[in-house]
């Protein structure tokens, strides 16, 4: 009878629960799973660092709905790795980390990299197993894959032992999986539904907010119905954006800080009341605020301020029960306000106060003057990543996002280097759509080598870095007479020649009326391409009414 290994067994279990990508760096003793998933299909992607593999593999699991692979070597390779599983569970996203291992008959005797893998994965996966004998891999993928994106998504992480890579068995030896169907769409309880929309109808100043729970689980089209028809605010959060798109009329993304600080009651669409939203509490919000919350996962009702009604379900079926139950009701928000009135006002507002920026032309640029050309340039289905401190959060607000999961940045765990993996994964999940990354000088860093990867693998991403010479502000020159500052990087360093030097297209931008001519020429170059763009080292945010980590009153 005809044998096969334990290698092809993981590569076709793998294709059979959906993992069409795979990310990684090859070496002892994975090389022979890359080649085996090559053969049944899954298109491998070699990175250049083992997180930037990491960061590309969740992403690719957040953009298609189900988990795709990281494959890394033993021992550094899998510690590289957490990285990535420790970001994928915080955004709660779903990926599968695949570390090779030591062989079994070699454990406790200081083999090749030997490590206590599945013991150090475990503290940042839902799931985290070794594989024993190569006819139990179908078990354990299946097992793996279903706990990845199943209730609230995370990643997961198997171990494949040199021995059980090369194992070879009988083919009619071990059985196969089921193929794992879509993950279940649970519903709310039909009274919670109904208390939800009484209580939006009691509030004076209601505030939905859309989270990246509604991107994930495909509700844009019941969120926009639901918006419409209740004719309510909403305020996307960061990777949220899109769901709705952010130049809709209903929208107050102008108007954050007082939407957050005066809503008399929020409506949490598959959002967390975690540092990103200030964990609802005062000063940025108020101190006697009602919540609805909708989330996927019960321990997550009530984090921080607890909810008036709970709506415990997925996002899609959850929003298709409000707007199912609207059709008894037929209720919406009046147009006429306080409330529409003062968020109108505040957002011009802020839109007075950044535009001297937006229209200065001295050289070197400020951030919104950068923003400006940036804006108008960019495609409508553009996936957007975006990292850096101001480069970042400047961004989100200056770069509008008009579909759901085309925007992937720093997210909940605020992780700077996942740019360059991100918008790897982008690539390969879109190859029909542009890919913009904005990056600032300080999180291109962690990652740039990925350029040689895009550069190899021939994909067109387009990438800005806003460079300000620092992290979150740099030098006009280095000084040669004191120790360097802690925050400084080399002062218009020349980016635009690392992706020259790989075959890409390189421009350096140090005026900003050269600006759009750049981007235009960056985004006809048929490949990967920088454009390099020098800031004013001292350039900065609009005045904030509070600091970017507020803490309690």
């Amino acid at each position: 009878m005809a044998t096969v290994r334990g290698a092809t067994i993981i590569a076709e279990s793998l294709k059979q629960q959906g993992v069409e990508y795979m990310f990684g760096i090859v070496g002892f003793p994975v090389v022979p799973i890359a080649a085996a998933a090559q053969k049944v299909g899954i298109t491998y992607v070699g990175m250049r660092n083992e997180q930037a593999a990491s960061y590309a593999a969740q992403a690719a699991g957040y953009m298609t709905g189900r988990p795709q692979a990281c494959l890394v070597v033993s021992g550094p390779g899998v510690i590289h790795a957490l990285a990535g599983l420790a970001n994928a569970q915080s955004n709660c996203w779903p990926m599968i980390l695949i570390g090779g291992a030591s062989p079994i008959v070699q454990n406790g005797r200081g083999a090749f990299q030997e490590e206590k893998q599945v013991a150090a994965a475990a503290h940042y996966c839902k799931y985290a197993h070794a594989v024993e004998d190569a006819r139990r891999i179908p078990f354990y993928v299946e097992q793996a894959m279903r706990t990845s994106f199943y209730g609230r998504p995370g990643p997961v992480y198997l171990d494949l032992p040199d021995d059980v890579i090369l194992q070879e068995v009988e083919e009619g030896s071990f059985q196969t999986a089921e193929t794992i169907p879509d993950a279940p769409r649970p519903q709310a309880l039909d009274e919670n539904v109904e208390s939800a929309l009484s209580a939006l109808e009691s509030a004076e100043r209601p505030l939905v907010i859309v989270g990246k729970g509604m991107a994930w689980s495909n509700a844009e089209d019941e969120v926009r119905g639901f918006i419409e028809r209740t004719q309510l605010p909403f305020l996307a959060s960061p990777m949220g954006k899109g769901v709705v798109a952010d130049d809709h009329p209903l929208s107050v993304g102008a108007a954050r800080t007082l939407a957050l600080k005066e809503a008399d009651l929020i409506f949490l669409m598959g959002a967390r009341l975690n540092w990103i939203m200030h964990f609802g509490l005062p000063p940025r919000f108020s101190k006697d605020v009602r919540v609805i919350q909708l989330d996927m996962s019960p321990e997550e009702i009530g984090t921080n301020v607890p909810a008036e009604v709970a709506l415990v379900g997925d996002g899609k079926a959850v929003v298709s029960q409000l707007n199912r139950a609207l059709d008894e009701r037929q209720w919406f928000y009046p147009a006429e306000t306080s409330w529409r009135s003062a968020l109108a006002e505040k957002a011009e507002a802020n839109q007075a106060t950044v535009q001297p920026m937006i229209e200065d032309e001295s050289a070197p640029t400020n951030y919104y003057r950068a923003f400006k050309d940036i804006r108008q340039w960019l495609p409508d289905n553009a996936v957007i990543v975006s990292e850096g401190a101001n480069t970042m959060d400047i961004g989100r607000t200056q770069m509008p996002n008009n579909s759901p999961r085309s925007r992937l940045d720093a997210g909940s765990y605020g992780t700077m280097g996942v740019g360059m993996g991100f918008a790897v994964a982008a690539a390969a999940v879109h190859p029909d759509r542009p890919v913009v990354a904005v990056e600032g000088d300080s999180g291109f860093g962690f990652s740039g080598m990925e350029v040689e990867t895009m550069c190899r693998h021939k994909m067109p991403v387009k990438i800005i870095i806003l460079n300000n010479g620092g992290i979150g502000g740099g030098m006009d020159e280095l000084p040669a007479d004191k120790p360097l500052p802690v925050s400084v990087l080399t002062p218009r360093a020349r980016y635009d020649l690392m992706m020259e030097a790989f075959g890409g297209r390189g421009i350096l931008v140090e005026d900003p009326k050269d600006l759009r001519s750049a981007l235009d020429e960056a985004m006809a170059f048929d490949g990967p391409a920088i454009v390099n763009v020098l800031l004013n080292p001292r350039a900065g945010r609009k005045p904030q009414e509070f600091a970017w980590l507020t803490k309690d009153e």
